[in-house]
């Protein structure tokens, strides 16, 4: 029998984190003070967080110190843990998706995917035809298969972000971070990603931490929207089940009902409210 929620160590959790930049010079810059939070691990189900907030409130800075990246982390003060552990450095466990396309132009498309198998090819196991077979599965369930040969300029900016998608979730990563990933695709595209990243959030059960300038992908993808304040950032709101499920529904359809505009209004509201106490 599996173990109980209430067993497992939150999947991710802060305590009382700070983050300065350049502490102690005259452009110190505290991004994020007192930020205490926890996600509980949901065995065979995951949970999609959107988090939102004034341009410059640390909500990047969040998903970097999740990930260990070593310019971001460690926190100044405060415990940044996953799965009950100190973050020590990136990750297989935590994939990322970046808002800029980030795919090796010297690869191909399948070049691309199986890059983070390469690195951690001899603690997995894998040898060149194994890699190339799981890599070719996700390639497949981005939809892009007939395209592994290609090289990133040969793909538009969608394309792009799908070989993003499929070389993190290869890896079967248990965290999924994305820093704005659908912001510089055309409103059609968008929703198209949209739809794909809630079909294969579903299938890898992984917990999903999104940050958005879009309310209304906030409130689409979430199962909750975590509003950040004016730096030092920490989560001023939080909204729970503002719309009955969504994820396996047609995106420009539940965006265009009246019980979805109806939630995205509620949170734009505490969103205005979030900017104007600067």
């Amino acid at each position: 029998m599996s173990p109980s929620t209430q067993e497992l160590p939150p999947i991710v959790e802060f305590r009382d984190v700070e983050k300065t930049f350049a502490a102690g010079t005259p452009k110190a810059y505290t991004a994020l003070k007192g930020l205490s939070f926890r996600v509980d691990d949901l065995p065979g189900v995951g949970e999609f967080i959107s988090v939102v907030g004034p341009s410059g409130c640390g909500k990047s800075t969040i998903l970097n110190l999740i990930q260990g990246f070593d310019d971001v982390y460690p926190p100044t003060s405060g415990d940044v843990l996953v799965r009950g552990k100190p973050v020590i450095g990136p990750g297989r466990d935590r994939g990322m998706v970046f808002q800029r396309y980030s795919s090796f132009p010297h690869r191909t498309v399948l070049r691309n995917v199986t890059f983070g198998l390469e690195i951690h090819r001899k603690e997995l196991g894998l040898n060149r035809s194994t890699m190339d077979d799981m890599a070719m599965q996700w390639i497949n369930k981005v939809g892009l298969g007939g395209h592994e040969r290609k090289y990133p300029h040969q793909l538009s900016g969608g394309q792009q972000q799908r070989v993003a998608i499929a070389r993190s979730l290869v890896l079967k990563p248990r965290i999924l971070l994305m820093d704005e990933p659908f912001s510089a695709l055309d409103e059609p595209t968008r929703y198209e990603m949209q739809r794909l990243i809630t079909q294969l959030w579903h299938e890898i059960e992984a917990t999903v931490f999104i940050v958005t300038h879009s309310i209304s992908e906030a409130v689409f993808l979430g199962d909750r929207v975590w509003m950040i304040s004016h730096a030092p950032g920490h989560i001023a709101r939080q909204f729970d089940d503002l719309v009955p499920p969504t994820h396996d529904e047609d995106p420009l359809l539940v965006q265009q009902s009246d019980d979805f505009k109806t939630s995205v209004g509620i949170v734009a509201k505490a969103f205005h409210d979030v900017e104007s106490q600067r």
